[in-house]
């Protein structure tokens, strides 16, 4: 069933990226996804997607099922493979002050990139009272300490990420699989199992966060795109904790760009055939890797690549997403692809129709 309809206006307001504006508008409550599309009665393929073309600001709406109807043999989908953990941890201050933890990166010797949540009634928001060298206990006997702000771009706080060390006494995933569980928001009104946060090709564990755009796709979805003659491309990047409070950019995340994936992006390159990011993980990934001539290599490590219209694209052509709110860095990523104006239009589109927002929202594949 499809939500009222929506007139909106947008606007421009200075981005905390030098030389750049974002994209502002109102998200209405009602376009939130709160709850994954099985609970509303579909199958994960059955989310709609809107397809837009650059080049002439055309727009389709149908659903994510029919997405091959818009795909051509020779296509090469990129895909993450990274699957979500269960990154949240109940936690207690030494005052008995209950709060929740979201682990977001796990950085070299052991680090985490952490962030703090204070409990508001089934949600939580940032919580900003805490100090360089306090500690938080954990279930199961373990505990984190909090080291020192993470600063990246941040100025002098208040400070919502901190560098912390994760003490404990089994290994990570385990210890998550028992006490932890998926990192939910406000519009998503009730929990869901660790299921729910999975894409049909996950194969490692390490994002703190559903790389959502590969969410619709089904085993079945997938088959019949290989038998059109479409190509698939693994790579792998663990997504950190989203940036929904304040407008921040993205934080380093650990990729890993396999040299056959590398290879099949140059070749579809040089044969002039779209690559097709499936998410922005993939477009940072990707792009990490992919040097100022537009020759992909295998690489891994961390990245804090930041997209821009100044910094423009090298691999990427296409790129299915979900849909972002109001100021989100990813918008201009997407505006580096697409073109300020074209996503006026786009998402002019998917307000006016009422499409839904989020991790378990609508989606939008953007052609050449």
């Amino acid at each position: 069933m499809l939500t009222k309809k929506h007139s909106i206006p947008f606007r421009l307001i200075n981005s905390t990226i030098p030389n750049n504006n974002v994209l502002d508008f109102d998200l209405p409550p009602e376009l939130e996804a709160s709850e994954p599309p099985e609970a509303r009665g579909l199958a994960r393929d059955e989310v709609r997607l809107l397809v837009s073309y650059r080049s002439t600001d055309r727009v389709v709406h149908t659903r994510f099922r029919s997405i091959g109807e818009f795909l051509q043999a020779g296509d090469l989908l990129v895909i993450n493979t990274s699957g979500t953990m269960n990154a949240a941890l109940n936690t207690t201050r030494a005052d008995g002050t209950a709060l929740e933890l979201h682990l977001s990166t796990h950085l070299p010797a052991d680090l985490w990139v952490v962030e703090v949540r204070a409990l508001c009634g089934k949600a939580t928001q940032p919580f900003y009272d805490v100090r360089a060298g306090e500690t938080l206990q954990l279930p199961g006997g373990a505990e984190v300490t909090l080291h020192a702000p993470y600063l990246h771009g941040q100025g002098d706080g208040p400070h919502r990420l901190w560098i912390a060390t994760l003490s404990r006494s089994r290994p990570l995933l385990d210890y998550l699989e028992q006490y932890g569980f998926p990192i939910r928001y406000s519009y998503v009104k009730e929990s869901w199992p660790s299921s729910y946060y999975q894409t049909v090709f996950a194969t490692e564990k390490g994002s703190a966060e559903m790389p959502s755009a590969g969410r619709a796709f089904t085993t079945e979805l997938i088959t019949q795109l290989v038998a059109r003659g479409v190509q698939i491309a693994p790579l792998l990047l663990h997504a950190g904790v989203a940036s929904l409070e304040s407008h921040e950019p993205p934080y380093e995340e650990f990729y890993r760009v396999p040299l056959e994936t590398a290879r099949l992006v140059n070749i579809a390159r040089s044969r002039g055939k779209r690559v097709i990011a499936i998410g922005t993980t993939v477009v940072r990934a990707l792009e990490t890797v992919t040097d100022g001539e537009g020759i992909a290599h295998p690489g891994e490590g961390w990245t804090n690549l930041l997209i821009t219209p100044q910094r423009g694209l090298r691999a990427v052509n296409a790129l299915l997403t979900g849909l972002h709110e109001p100021c989100a860095t990813h918008l201009s990523m997407l505006e580096t692809l697409a073109g300020l104006e074209h996503l006026k239009v786009t998402y002019r589109q998917a307000l006016q129709e009422g499409y839904l927002w989020h991790e378990f929202g609508d989606l939008h594949l953007i052609l050449p």
